[in-house]
């Protein structure tokens, strides 16, 4: 259900200084602007249909499938490749070698030989080597507890239990979903021009999308297979609550301070939804029902969302009592007067915490899609030209850019310890992004440009002795270290989402915050922290298989299994 509505334009979008601290970040929910969301949207939009022309497995769930979406005018294929792991080669890391299943998506429909060449590739991953007709490689594992479980009970003629169902949530996870020209396969600018994949990471959610759907096949299949006539039909309620597990580390944590302007994007679409919902002057009667259903649900599914992660725990623990507050509150709240999702906003602000406020950020977009969808299409970065250094620009412009958008930095001491505690680098065993302790560890000699803070203090310290009509071409010729810095400060100049407004290297830094911030415009729930620097969470839980879109929920990710 979409909402029309008239709208005026004097609320404005939230202060980056407000919006890009890490804590705040790191409080994001997912929202209509989510890439799994975009992506479940068009392909109900457009009609995709979907097929599986090949399904070959042994009853240990051995042997390949091809799953096939059919857009308006081509087909992507996910190859999927089943292994007979061994308990002891069985791990999340990054390293590991073998896994319980690969995968690649396909742009096209693949031959024979198309599958013999992936079948002796797509399983190696890093050791293989892929085509411009691959769009991305990824692997996964199974839960095993939960997928025997789940086995065992469809092979014995019963529904697994929802308890055991409800506290993983995923019967598989990814532990990579690599795309845009990893190991060989097709870079992303040969098919950015195709509307499906206009925003962002549409391909990679295109892939986990299919694997939700074979993982659940594959353990119907293999359970069939085990339990002859006995077996039974895993119950759709259930099957629909699982979605895709994913560990995601520290690898992907510098993601968001390498690529300013695409970061920049992604949180001015999310400010300007809001700011769009905030400044309607009123809320129509199927609004604020919509509104209300959203919000008894995320009730739901805070109560269902477990870690064992301290952090998460308090958290959660805020979070629940937060929206209970929020409930309690629209109980009695009258949305019919002027403005009134700004002025519950309002009410958020100098009453909730800030996860609570980023829920309720999240809901209030939900009433309201032909307003915010649009927005989707601003996401991505097609700003070739940002990263080049307007070296014309005088140094007084600079200082002025400096002074407003890196003030947090300016006030920090860096000779502190505590302050430049730590240093990015990337592994040598491992080829990723690490966090080493700069003062216990020898790895400042390896430190990556992940400092934009502490740098740009740096820059301007050095800018304060120079002529502020000088042009910056002349100062970086004498001072060329600070080229990234002048770089980073330019693209701030124009696009002012663009830098986290903390300390990055600082000895309280919590990467988890970088980490949930990103995987929720991913579209990720249930972040569950196993420790500062890694985090699990579930994709695609509870929503619709490629069979269910035409008729499914749009609210998907609000769903749970008890359902109001």
């Amino acid at each position: 259900m979409r909402i029309q509505t008239k709208r005026s334009t004097s609320i404005a979008k939230r202060d980056p200084a407000t919006v890009m601290r890490l804590s705040r970040l790191g409080s994001f929910h997912q929202s209509r602007l989510s890439f799994m969301r975009i992506l479940t949207r068009r392909m109900t939009d457009e009609n995709w249909t979907f097929s599986r022309p090949v399904f070959e497995f042994d009853d240990k769930g051995v042997g390949y499938a091809v799953y096939c979406a059919h857009t308006p005018d081509r087909t992507y294929s996910l190859v999927a490749f089943g292994h007979d792991l061994p308990a002891e080669q069985r791990s999340d890391r990054v390293i590991a070698e073998a896994w319980d299943s690969t995968f690649t998506l396909f742009d096209g429909v693949p031959d024979a030989a198309d599958i013999q060449r992936l079948r002796q590739n797509i399983p190696l991953q890093e050791a293989g080597r892929v085509t411009e007709k691959e769009l991305s490689v990824s692997r996964a594992n199974r839960s095993v507890r939960l997928w025997n479980h789940v086995v065992s009970a469809l092979a014995a003629g019963v529904q697994p239990d929802r308890q055991e169902v409800e506290k993983v949530g995923y019967l598989m996870r990814t532990t990579a979903v690599y795309g845009s020209g990893k190991l060989g396969a097709a870079d992303h600018e040969m098919i950015a021009d195709r509307p499906e994949c206009a925003a962002p990471f549409q391909i990679e959610m295109l892939s986990v999308f299919l694997t939700r759907t074979y993982v659940r096949d594959l353990v119907q299949h293999v359970a069939d297979l085990r339990g002859g006539e006995a077996s039974v039909k895993l119950d759709p309620t259930i099957g629909r609550s699982l979605g895709i597990g994913n560990s995601t580390g520290l690898g992907m944590a510098p993601f968001l301070i390498n690529h300013p302007m695409l970061f920049n994007n992604w949180i001015a679409a999310r400010e300007q939804a809001i700011a769009i919902v905030r400044s309607l002057p009123d809320a129509a009667p199927t609004a604020v029902q919509t509104f209300r259903e959203l919000l008894t649900r995320s009730l739901i599914s805070a109560d269902v969302w477990h870690s064992e992660h301290p952090i998460q725990i308090e958290k959660l623990r805020e979070l629940r009592s937060d929206l209970s507050k929020l409930a309690d509150h629209i109980a009695l709240a009258d949305l019919q007067t002027a403005h009134p999702w700004d002025r519950l906003y309002q009410w958020a602000e100098s009453t909730l915490g800030e996860d609570a406020q980023e829920c309720l950020a999240s809901l209030l977009l939900e009433p309201y899609g032909a307003l915010v969808d649009p927005l989707a299409d601003q996401m991505s970065d097609r700003n070739t030209q940002a990263f080049r250094i307007d070296g014309t620009m005088r140094v007084g412009e600079l200082h002025t850019i400096l002074e407003n958008a890196y003030d947090w930095a300016l006030d920090i001491d860096w000779s502190q310890q505590q302050q430049c505690a730590r240093a990015w680098y990337v592994s040598a065993e491992k080829l990723e992004p690490r966090l080493g302790e700069r003062f216990e560890e020898p790895v400042e000699p390896y430190e990556q440009p992940l400092a934009p803070g502490r740098d740009a203090a740096a820059l301007f310290d050095d800018l304060k002795v120079e002529d502020k009509d000088a042009t910056l071409a002349a100062f970086l010729l004498a001072h060329p270290q600070h080229r990234h810095s002048v770089r980073r400060a330019q693209i701030v100049g124009q696009a002012p989402y663009a830098e986290i407004r903390d300390n990055t290297i600082g000895s309280d830094l919590m990467p988890i915050d970088m980490l949930r911030c990103k995987l929720s415009f991913f579209g990720a729930t249930h972040f569950d922290p196993r420790s500062d620097r890694w985090v699990r969470i579930c994709m695609f839980g509870n929503a619709p298989y490629p069979e269910e879109l035409a008729t499914s929920d749009e609210f998907w990710p609000y769903s749970a299994m008890a359902r109001p």
